[in-house]
């Protein structure tokens, strides 16, 4: 067992996206390819000699050979031990849970999140810092730039070690311990919700169905919904985490989600169902028949909050991503509390949380978080929803439609192009960057152009600036059309188009969304020119 300097060359496109690097599992399984961002994880990080590291991910294709190759380099660079979950396996708000309760110098998570897995489908790594959250972007441009630079790695020449057992081993000179993925987890949650309400709630014969998507929720699922909330096995469904996710795509929305959905709008439908994607920390929320936005869950939760025992003394605040709908912003301002405004990504939550301002997060892409953790955690607000529903003893849509009545309801839709080629969607913005000055105040039927610009925001906290986060519309009556190019995607582009509109009149709450945001769709497909520049006709996904 020896420490090797292996002489390596730089890979031009290590650049981390919204959260971490994601690529192909073809790239990471180059020559060097891992290896190299992982030592300039270590160069950027300056963790102190005999540091602790956790380690682990969702299990997708790669994770465990993953973990191998960064054990040995951990030890070869100093870091005195590593926690790394049984199998390799670390939920990513679990992780999080790690990090902050054994107040180690950080985490590194393996996970693509909801992208699909498999040989030929998607990894991906990320570095989460001291306070359990994603990296802020002055560290990831720092493993960025050390990236483009890098010419040696250090590794540890030994043999793999055992992980699939808990208990302590020594890699060199670094301990290496194996520790149950689930039971810290399970404890947090346990200290946040009333258990014994729900617990009564399903002893009663309410119904529920979870879809882990063959994810790396399926034994948080297991251990919390079954075993210690008492929930029938046949609650759960695809619960085995598996490395290509069964074939799917671990994306819990209406389209991915299918099996789930069809089960929630059948005959004999259970009383509550809901999903979560690849690592966690994502999650869906149906009633019977009935779609829960994350917008309005997120907003949702908030007016229910007291009802939660971790959260019945109120809320510091609540924030949301930019794109994610102002409805939330309704229920801080009735509850006079701040709301703030963000870019997409959970390090800028993070901020705000260790800084006491906010309690609640959340955003539009089926992430919902509160500051237990530092990352948006699903299996928290399926939780949450279930705290609820044991103390209101209403239906899902019941809760939803009296929010939507005291609230006034926050139409809202995404529209999800995948797949684009990627000048063909920078053209779209950059068309759309090029008409602001003609576009300001022109009229397009019932709607006038309020505002139109490219959403810019400085950290209330460190003062940091994120500029071009997305291009707004908005119109003089509250209405909105975003524009943005996601972050999380491995291969071509993903453009999404966000509606939004405002509605108080009771009588138009049962409307379906698409019908109440047609107009709004055809003057952002218009304004973009959308379709004669990427030749897509329809979405790929609608949500």
């Amino acid at each position: 067992m020896s420490l090797r300097t292996i002489a390596t060359q730089p890979f031009p496109d290590q650049k981390p996206g919204t959260s971490g690097l994601r690529k192909k599992v073809g790239a990471f399984r180059q020559p060097h390819y891992l290896e190299n961002f992982v030592q300039a994880i270590f160069d950027s990080i300056a963790a102190p000699q005999g540091a602790t590291l956790v380690l682990g991910g969702d299990g997708r294709y790669y994770n465990r050979q993953a973990v191998q190759i960064i054990l040995k380099m951990a030890a070869a660079n100093g870091f005195g031990k590593v926690m790394v979950g049984r199998g390799g396996i670390l939920s990513t708000p679990a992780a999080s849970c790690v990090i902050r309760k054994y107040k180690t110098f950080g985490g590194i998570i393996l996970s693509a999140s909801h992208n699909p897995g498999g040989p030929d489908g998607d990894f991906g790594i990320k570095f989460n810092s001291s306070n359990g959250g994603p990296a802020t972007e002055t560290v990831t441009e720092a493993i960025f730039a050390k990236s483009k630079t890098i010419s040696q790695y250090r590794i540890l020449d030994a043999g793999d070690i055992q992980i699939d057992a808990l208990g302590n081993s020594m890699l060199g000179e670094m301990t290496v311990e194996v520790i149950d993925p689930v039971n810290d987890y399970a404890e947090l949650m346990k200290s946040l919700f009333n258990f014994p309400a729900i617990k009564a709630l399903l002893a009663e014969g309410f119904r529920i169905k979870f879809d882990a998507m063959h994810a790396v929720n399926g034994p948080y699922a297991v251990e919390i919904l079954q075993r210690r909330l008492g929930a029938p096995a046949d609650s759960l469904m695809n619960c085995v985490p598996l490395e290509d996710f069964g074939g799917g795509h671990p994306d819990p929305n209406l389209t991915y989600a299918h099996e789930l959905v069809e089960i929630m709008y059948g005959d004999n439908a259970p009383d509550f169902g809901a999903a979560s994607d690849g690592d966690g920390d994502r999650n869906m929320i149906l009633g019977k028949k009935f779609f829960v936005t994350p917008s309005d869950s997120l907003a949702l939760l908030a007016a229910n909050a007291t009802l939660v025992p971790a959260y019945s003394k109120g809320l510091a605040g609540v924030a949301r991503s930019m794109p994610t709908s102002a409805a939330v912003d309704r229920v801080a301002e009735a509850l006079n509390i701040p709301c703030f405004e963000t870019p997409t990504g959970w390090k800028f939550f993070g901020n705000l949380m260790d800084a006491g301002k906010v309690t609640l997060c959340g955003e539009e892409s089926f992430g919902t978080g509160s500051d237990h953790v530092r990352e948006k955690d699903g299996l928290w607000a399926v939780l949450f929803w279930l705290n609820i529903l044991a103390v209101r003893r209403q239906p899902v849509e019941k809760i939803v439609y009296e929010h939507w009545e005291k609230y006034g309801r926050n139409v809202y839709s995404r529209y999800d192009y995948e797949g684009l080629p990627n000048d063909a969607a920078q053209g779209v913005m950059s068309h759309l960057q090029a008409s602001f000055g003609t576009l300001s105040g022109a009229s397009f039927g019932k709607y006038t152009i309020k505002l139109c610009d490219d959403f810019s925001y400085t950290d209330p906290v460190d003062g940091s600036v994120s500029s071009k986060q997305g291009v707004r519309i908005i119109f003089s009556d509250g209405s909105r059309i975003i524009f943005r190019l996601s972050g999380t995607g491995t291969e071509g582009a993903t453009l999404r188009i966000y509606l939004e509109a405002y509605d108080a009149d009771i009588s138009r709450h049962t409307l379906d969304a698409q019908v109440v945001l047609a107009e709004l769709l055809k003057i952002a497909l218009d304004i973009s020119q959308l379709r004669q520049r990427t030749g897509r006709e329809q979405a790929t996904v609608i949500t």
